[in-house]
């Protein structure tokens, strides 16, 4: 028979349990914002806004009047034009990053070597060497950095991970994404365009999002080479753009546009599996979609934002479309990640990115550049 407890080991017991239980029960996240443009004010702010952890304590943009409008609508007095000086504010635990691309890494390191936890908007950074600097920034911090990744929190995305996760897909060997517009250039003339600033065109600016999904679905396989091609064709129409997306951005007649507005590739995995790519803000296509296509040796996936989820099978011997019944709201998914973000900050979930996730997908994409300028295939 087991000993009962003495009076006084009950008494410790209990002293434990509350010390532990006090531990464990973190602060309020103090979160200041760096880039109030189109992207926060959308999807950002009203998420960081609600949520009960989270107090937005100050905003700062190039057009520091950008920062206090929005400052005066959520009730936030502290506003600057410098990131640095958001930095300097010791009571900051971390910072959301919404600029244009050029600056996430500056940002994003400067900040974890000032203790704050991060999190960027995509793209990681705009080359190879500067995402790595960010993930051994965030390894010598101890902070965390997360990159938004919002399509992995879609209710397709996440019944399709508990799908393959049970092997019900099988070995995924091979796979096709893309994010095709037929007329959809985000703020013509202005950084989008502009390679200096923005890293590239649709490759950069859409092909984060699809190429992870497909990436994270297929159990993250490293990247072992590469081989792709990128077309301008549409820098001097003047057709209306066709949709929602091309509001981002601030439009500039007589701005620069240096960047592809389509670049298609194929990237094979160290395990084997393949991926076909394509990515534009401009063709000649029926409609805007973008897509996840994945083949398994036991079924295969096809998340279309055309039409629901379909699972592709053979069951006793027929074949057979399964189509689950999924909800689908992809500019929500924005704030679900952010809550995961500050869960993970508040010590209640795993983060589901790493900084390695956006080493290999920069090196991807700077690859598929590389290879089109060369002509040739790029070893990584």
């Amino acid at each position: 028979m087991a000993k009962s407890s003495k009076p006084s080991d009950k008494k410790s017991a209990s002293k434990k349990k509350s010390t532990s239980k006090k531990k464990s029960t973190p602060k309020q996240l103090s979160v200041a914002a760096i880039g109030t443009g189109n992207i926060f004010k959308a999807v950002h702010v009203k998420p960081l806004n609600e949520n009960p952890d989270v107090k937005l304590v100050a905003l700062c943009d190039i057009e520091e009047s950008k920062a206090k409008a929005l400052g005066k609508e959520y009730g936030i007095d502290k506003t600057c034009k410098n990131y640095k000086d958001i930095l300097k504010i010791k009571s900051v635990d971390a910072v959301d990053i919404c600029t244009p691309n050029k600056f996430h890494s500056e940002i994003a390191i400067a900040a974890l070597e000032a203790g704050k936890h991060v999190m960027c908007e995509k793209p990681d950074a705009v080359s190879p060497k500067e995402a790595q600097r960010m993930a051994d920034a965030a390894k010598a911090s101890g902070k965390t950095l997360m990159v938004m990744r919002n399509n992995r929190m879609r209710p397709d995305s996440q019944f399709l991970k508990k799908y393959i996760a049970a092997g019900n897909m099988g070995d995924i060997y091979a796979g096709r994404v893309g994010w095709i517009r037929r007329r959809g250039i985000p703020g013509k003339g202005g950084w989008f365009t502009t390679k200096e600033l923005s890293g590239g065109g649709p490759l950069i600016d859409l092909g984060v999002h699809m190429i992870d999904l497909a990436i994270w679905l297929m159990g993250n396989p490293r990247p072992v080479a590469v081989s792709g091609s990128t077309y301008c064709k549409f820098a001097n129409s003047d057709v209306a753009g066709d949709s929602a997306h091309s509001q981002f951005g601030r439009a500039q007649a007589d701005g620069t546009f240096d960047v592809e507005d389509l670049a298609m590739g194929f990237v094979r995995f160290d395990n084997g599996a393949s991926l076909q790519i394509e990515f534009s803000w401009a063709s000649n296509i029926e409609q805007e979609k973008n897509f996840v296509e994945l083949r398994g040796e036991k079924s295969g996936a096809c998340l279309d934002s055309s039409q629901p989820l379909k699972l592709f099978t053979e069951i006793e011997g027929m074949l057979c479309d399964i189509l689950p019944q999924v909800p689908t709201n992809v500019w929500a998914t924005h704030g679900l990640y952010l809550n995961h973000w500050v869960d993970v900050l508040m010590g209640r979930d795993k983060p589901m990115f790493v900084p390695q996730d956006g080493v290999h997908m920069i090196q991807i994409l700077g690859a598929i550049y590389e290879s089109a300028k060369t002509g040739k295939e790029v070893q990584l």
